[in-house]
């Protein structure tokens, strides 16, 4: 069971003096107690004397003038309605400027919400669910579907503050849509079958505003800035690398070694082949597996655009290398792997367990004392998750992080203490290496299948690991999520990317790269794999990272030996998130396929 926290002890941690007052830190110090609920990267600001507390996605507004507990209510409400998918963009959008659905729907959404949340609020929060209301939606959607329907309803309490719809969405690019670019296909017309890639373009809203019109400043990593431990990891991390420094981010080394001309200017020639002449030579390579690739330029997708090799080690490239222990991880990664199991003969429970409640029957009319234990209760007891840890092994990693390591180093220490904690607790866990070298050759070392052993071999081949070549992001996170969902055997999963962040190949740079390492993770996220993307030793720009992870669950981590306390609520957050994407887009599909056969049968 979870441990929870008492009013007392979170007053002591986020710096609340024990005797009511508000203390000399103002609001700003809520900022750790929302990003821990919401998920993400929050800032808490005051949002004026008697004002309803509200979110834009980035900031919780609240009264700086009430009392330090009304604060805390205030702050886990509306990070608890960020976490729960409450406002989403196109939930809010159909609230638009009426107030009045806006409070009928936070009045039964808040409950759920909260609900859902349960296990991170403390209890003066947890005080203000009403379980009745809670349990009648199983998402915003239905939450939405009561609020417009006619019963009626108690108004929210004060501390759910309000849903202001306009402010939530004014960050949003009001750019309109483009019509087709020069040889772009037109948009199929209504009742046109569709196709794969079609059915790739038709994300949600929230993945949509992932690509060029982005809203990830609104619902962000976890753990990336300014949120959870924020403010700790930027005294300790700097950024090492800019874009524009010695070549185009992401590549080997040095693209380019120059001397001043004339003008100003600099020139030179290539230090190690640039990516232009590796394209040329890939078309020879031998056949793999092709997937698309997101043009963010045209806003459609390249059909069978990239071709992903996998391969095995040669035995010239294995070498030693001592594994890390993975004790420390093992109990954060306890309880995120469970599944639930239906145990008989229990002492309580949400059904009866026909054959112990008949046998216990007989024993009552034999004389006996009879066996009480005759429900069925739902435990997790069993292990329940698969993760695919995909680890680049591009160029850039051989730069040197903050530490003195290289990236390379912290990242394959992260990797291999990773993979043997999951290992230990009985997960289904998987090791793969990636880079590439243009579209058509881009390579996935298999390290550890899933029915591997964790061996010597396995060790080997991670120790031989050597940065090298370029790094084409979106498409080694296609294949990683195929091999995760065709190999994984369980119910949940989660696709766990090491990596600096720095999207570059031969015409896969800038927002073009960023833009479909974003689409990638969207398209995992909605098929109901977690995307959890770690940059450890490498001391990258948050918002650099945000630019190409999204809104999947993200975070710089300074060295391997911090990952104990972030990967715990990295990973619920990321499992949570690709749980509710995927319900999202079931209910989207039904519906499409119900529309689909009305026109179909009229």
């Amino acid at each position: 069971m979870t441990a929870r926290r008492e009013p007392h002890q979170y007053e002591q941690i986020l710096g609340l003096p024990l005797d009511g007052t508000a203390g000399d830190a103002g609001v700003d110090r809520l900022r750790l107690l929302a990003s821990a609920i919401g998920g993400r990267t929050l800032e808490v600001a005051d949002g004026g004397a008697g004002e309803p507390a509200w979110t834009d996605g980035a900031t919780v507004f609240v009264d700086a003038g009430s009392t330090p507990t009304e604060q805390v209510r205030m702050v886990g409400v509306q990070a608890s309605l960020l976490a729960a998918g409450s406002l989403e963009p196109h939930v809010v959008r159909r609230l638009g400027r009426r107030s009045a659905l806006a409070r009928r729907y936070l009045s039964v959404e808040g409950h759920r919400a909260l609900a859902a949340n349960e296990e991170l609020l403390p209890a003066v929060v947890r005080a203000l669910i009403d379980p009745a209301v809670g349990t009648t939606a199983e998402g915003a959607e239905d939450s939405l579907a009561i609020a417009r329907g006619g019963q009626a309803l108690d108004a929210p309490p004060a501390a759910f503050g309000t849903i202001r719809p306009r402010r939530l969405l004014a960050a949003l690019d009001r750019a309109e849509p483009r019509g087709p670019a020069p040889g772009e296909a037109p948009r199929p017309a209504a009742g046109a079958a569709r196709t794969d890639l079609d059915d790739l373009a038709s994300l949600d809203d929230a993945e949509e505003d992932d690509d060029e019109r982005s809203v990830g400043h609104l619902l962000s990593s976890p753990v990336g800035g300014g949120g959870l431990l924020g403010r700790l990891l930027r005294r300790l991390v700097s950024p090492t690398r800019e874009r524009g420094r010695g070549g185009p981010a992401g590549a080997d080394a040095p693209t380019h070694v120059g001397r001043a001309r004339s003008d100003g200017r600099r020139g030179g020639v290539p230090a190690r082949g640039a990516p232009e002449a590796l394209d040329a030579t890939d078309l020879f390579a031998p056949q793999g597996r092709t997937y698309p690739e997101w043009d963010a330029n045209r806003r459609r997708y390249r059909a069978d655009w990239c071709t992903v090799h996998e391969r095995d080690p040669r035995p010239g490239d294995l070498a030693p290398m001592a594994m890390p222990d993975g004790r420390a991880l093992r109990r954060p990664l306890a309880r995120l792997g469970t599944g639930l199991s239906r145990t008989r003969r229990r002492p309580q429970g949400d059904d009866i367990d026909i054959d112990a409640a008949v046998e216990a029957r007989v024993e009552a009319l034999a004389g006996s004392p009879p066996d009480e234990a005759v429900y069925l209760e739902s435990l997790r007891l069993r292990r329940d998750l698969a993760v695919l840890v995909l680890l680049d092994v591009s160029g850039s990693a051989a730069e040197p992080g903050p530490s003195g390591w290289t990236v390379h180093e912290h990242q394959r220490w992260a990797a291999a203490a990773l993979t043997t904690a999951l290992h230990d607790l009985g997960d289904r866990v998987a090791l793969y290496a990636f880079n590439s070298q243009g579209r058509r050759a881009v390579h996935i070392t298999r390290v550890k299948r899933f029915d591997d052993r964790l061996d010597g071999r396995v060790v080997r081949r991670l120790g031989g690991l050597v940065p090298a070549a370029y790094t084409r992001l979106g498409a080694a996170i296609r294949h990683g999520a195929t091999v995760l969902e065709e190999q994984g055997g369980t119910s949940r999963r989660l696709l766990l990317v090491l990596s600096d962040g720095f999207a570059y190949d031969h015409g896969y740079e800038g927002p073009y790269g960023e833009g479909d390492a974003r689409r990638a993770l969207a398209e995992v996220r909605r098929r109901g794999t977690g995307c959890l993307c770690l940059s450890v030793g490498a001391g990258t720009d948050p918002a650099a990272l945000r630019r190409v992870f999204g809104t999947a669950a993200h975070a710089t981590v300074p060295t391997p030996e911090q990952l104990p306390g972030l990967i715990g609520p990295l990973m619920h957050a990321a499992l949570q998130s690709a749980e509710a994407q995927r319900r999202v887009y079931q209910r989207k599909e039904r519906t499409r396929v119900r529309v689909a056969l009305d026109r179909r049968m009229s």
